[in-house]
C-alpha cells in the first residue's frame, strides 16, 4: 500500500476505530473504576493478602469464649504500604449500628453536605389585631433535629409576626414521609419507653423524649418534666433522705390512662442535695408534638382555642413562619458520634422521600433502591446488603465485611471524605468510643463507628498505624452471647497500629 493509500485508509477507518474504542472504554469503565476503588473485589494472590488472625486477636476471642468464625474482619491500607487482612469476609452478618455508615455516606453524596430540612407554620385564616381567625397548621419536613429550642424559636417568630390568639384548631401535617410498615424491634426487655426505640416521623420533635428530673431541695423532693406537656401527670412518692450521700435510686412507673394521658408514679429515695434524671418516651408522636406546641405557646402568652387534629396543609394556606435544620454535615455527626437510631432512620426515609417513585410503595423501599443504585455506580456490588431502616437497629439488616470495607474505600476518595470521617467517634476521645482505648497508643488515632446489639459487637471506620498511614477497618462479631467481646475489636485496632516501623523522611518545603 502506498503512503497516500495508507493515509486515506487511516482517514476513512480511524474515526470508526475511535468510535469502537470509545464504546469499549465506556462499557468497561465500571469495571475499571471498580478495580481502582475496590482492590479487594478482585482475586489477589495469597502472597499479597493476610487471611489469618493475629495471636492477640485469637487470644482475645478465646478469652471471650468465641469461635474465630464469629468474627468477620477486613483491614485495607488506604494511603501507605501494608498487607491487607481478609478473614471470614464474605458471609452475611448483622452489622448493628455500623449500618449507619452506609446511610450517612449515601446521604452525603446524594443529598449534599449542605442539605437542610424545613418545618413551617401555615394558616387558612386571617390575622387581625393579633387574633388568627382560622386554623394553625404545623407542617413537618422530616427534620431529624427539631429540638425544643428550635421549636421555641419558630414559635417566637410566629409571635413576632403578630399572632397571639388562634381561634381554630392546631393541625399537624405529618405527610412528608410515606411510612413503611416494619416489624417491631425489641432488644431491651419489652421496655417500649426507651428513647432509642423511638420511630421516625415527618414531624419529629425533640426525639419524642421527656426529661424527668428529681431533686432533693432542703429535705423536699421536687419532680419536674421537660417539656411540660399537659397529658403527663406526676405522682411523687419519693422519700427524702437526710443523708448527703446520693445513694438509693429513683424509679419511674408510667401508666397510660383511658383519656390518652399518662400518669407517672415516681418512687424510691433521694439524699439531701442530690438529683436524678432520666429520659423516657411515653407519648405517641402527635400527642407529644401538639403538647409541646401548646406548652411553648402558653409560655409565650398565646392561646389556641380549638382542638388538636391531623390533616394535610391546604394548597392555598399562607406561610406564617419557617425554620431550617442544621446542615446534613452536622446532622450526620450526631448520628454517627452518638449512634442516634431515630435520626438515622429519619435520614434514611429522607433519602427515599427525595427519590421516591410510584413503584416504591414507601420511603424505606425507595431508600433501599437508591442506595443500591448509588453503590452500583461506584462499581460496588453488595449481594449481602439488606437495609430495613438504615440505622442498624434491626434483626433483618445485613452486610458482609468486604462490602462494608469496599464502601469505606470509596468514601476515602469521596469529595466529602473530610465531613464523613469527622462524623465518626474518635478512639478514647468522644462519642461511643470515648471510654475505649483511652490509655493506649490508639487514643485519637481511629475514627470508627461502633455497633451493639444483644448478638452483635462491631466497629468500622478509619484507623492509623504507627507510621501515620490510614487503613479502612471492619470488624463484626455475630454470636448469641458476645458479652465482653468489645475487647476483641479493640485488640484488632491495637494490632493494626503495630505495623512495621518505616524510616522517617524529612519534609522539604
Amino acid at each position: 500500500m502506498t503512503t497516500e493509500g495508507l493515509f486515506i485508509h487511516v482517514l476513512v477507518f480511524f474515526p470508526l476505530f475511535c468510535r469502537v474504542l470509545l464504546h469499549m472504554i465506556k462499557s468497561l469503565r465500571p469495571l475499571f473504576l471498580a478495580g481502582l476503588l475496590l482492590p479487594l473485589a478482585l482475586p489477589v494472590s495469597a502472597a499479597t493478602i493476610n487471611t489469618s488472625l493475629t495471636p492477640n486477636v485469637e487470644k482475645a476471642l478465646k478469652a471471650s469464649k468465641l469461635q474465630p468464625t464469629a468474627l468477620s474482619l477486613v483491614m485495607v491500607p488506604l494511603d501507605g504500604p501494608g498487607t491487607p487482612t481478609v478473614f471470614n469476609a464474605d458471609v452475611s452478618v448483622n452489622p448493628a449500628s455500623t449500618m449507619k455508615l452506609v446511610t450517612t455516606y449515601a446521604a452525603l453524596e446524594m443529598l449534599g453536605p449542605n442539605h437542610q430540612w424545613k418545618t413551617e407554620f401555615y394558616t387558612d385564616g386571617d390575622l387581625s389585631g393579633g387574633i388568627l381567625n382560622g386554623n394553625l397548621y404545623l407542617k413537618g419536613g422530616g427534620d431529624p433535629k427539631l429540638n425544643m429550642e428550635k421549636l421555641w424559636l419558630l414559635m417566637r417568630d410566629l409571635r413576632a409576626n403578630g399572632v397571639t390568639q388562634i381561634t381554630g384548631d392546631l393541625i399537624l401535617d405529618r405527610n412528608f414521609f410515606v411510612q413503611p410498615q416494619l416489624p417491631e424491634f425489641n432488644d431491651d426487655g419489652n421496655d417500649d419507653n426507651k428513647p432509642f426505640l423511638v420511630k421516625p416521623d415527618s414531624l419529629l420533635v425533640n426525639l419524642k423524649a421527656l426529661r424527668f428530673v428529681a431533686r432533693n431541695d432542703g429535705g423536699r423532693v421536687l419532680i419536674s418534666v421537660e417539656p411540660p406537656i399537659a397529658s403527663i401527670r406526676i405522682e411523687n412518692t419519693v422519700k427524702a433522705l437526710p443523708s448527703k450521700q446520693c445513694t438509693g435510686g429513683v424509679r419511674y412507673n408510667p401508666v397510660p390512662q383511658a383519656d390518652g394521658s399518662v400518669t407517672v408514679t415516681v418512687g424510691g429515695q433521694l439524699g439531701e442535695g442530690c438529683s436524678s434524671q432520666t429520659y423516657l418516651s411515653l407519648l405517641d408522636h402527635a400527642t407529644y408534638t401538639a403538647g409541646a406546641v401548646r406548652a411553648i405557646w402558653k409560655e409565650l402568652g398565646g392561646s389556641i382555642q380549638g382542638k388538636d387534629r391531623l390533616a394535610p396543609t391546604p394548597s392555598g394556606a399562607k406561610l406564617l413562619a419557617r425554620a431550617y435544620s442544621p446542615d446534613l454535615a452536622e446532622i450526620i455527626r450526631d448520628i454517627n458520634k452518638y449512634s442516634n437510631n431515630t435520626m438515622a432512620q429519619q435520614l434514611f426515609l429522607s433519602l427515599g422521600q427525595r427519590f421516591r417513585n410510584d413503584a416504591d410503595g414507601d420511603d424505606a423501599r425507595a431508600a433501599q433502591r437508591v442506595v443500591r443504585q448509588w453503590l452500583a455506580k461506584k462499581g460496588i456490588t453488595a449481594p449481602h446488603l439488606v437495609m430495613e431502616n438504615g440505622s442498624g437497629l434491626s434483626r433483618a439488616e445485613r452486610v458482609s465485611a468486604r462490602e462494608m470495607a469496599n464502601m469505606l474505600q470509596a468514601a476515602w476518595h469521596s469529595p466529602y471524605a473530610a465531613e464523613y470521617i469527622s462524623s465518626l467517634p474518635i478512639a478514647g476521645t468522644d462519642g461511643t468510643m470515648r471510654k475505649r482505648l483511652k490509655t493506649t497508643a490508639m487514643r485519637g488515632e481511629a475514627h470508627v463507628k461502633t455497633g451493639t446489639l444483644n448478638t452483635v459487637r462491631a466497629i468500622a471506620g478509619f484507623s492509623r498505624d504507627v507510621n501515620g498511614n490510614t487503613w479502612a477497618v471492619v470488624a463484626i462479631l455475630n454470636d448469641k452471647a458476645p458479652f465482653g467481646a468489645s475487647s476483641v475489636l479493640d485488640q484488632v485496632l491495637l494490632d493494626l497500629y503495630k505495623q512495621p516501623k518505616l524510616p522517617q523522611t524529612a519534609s522539604v518545603l
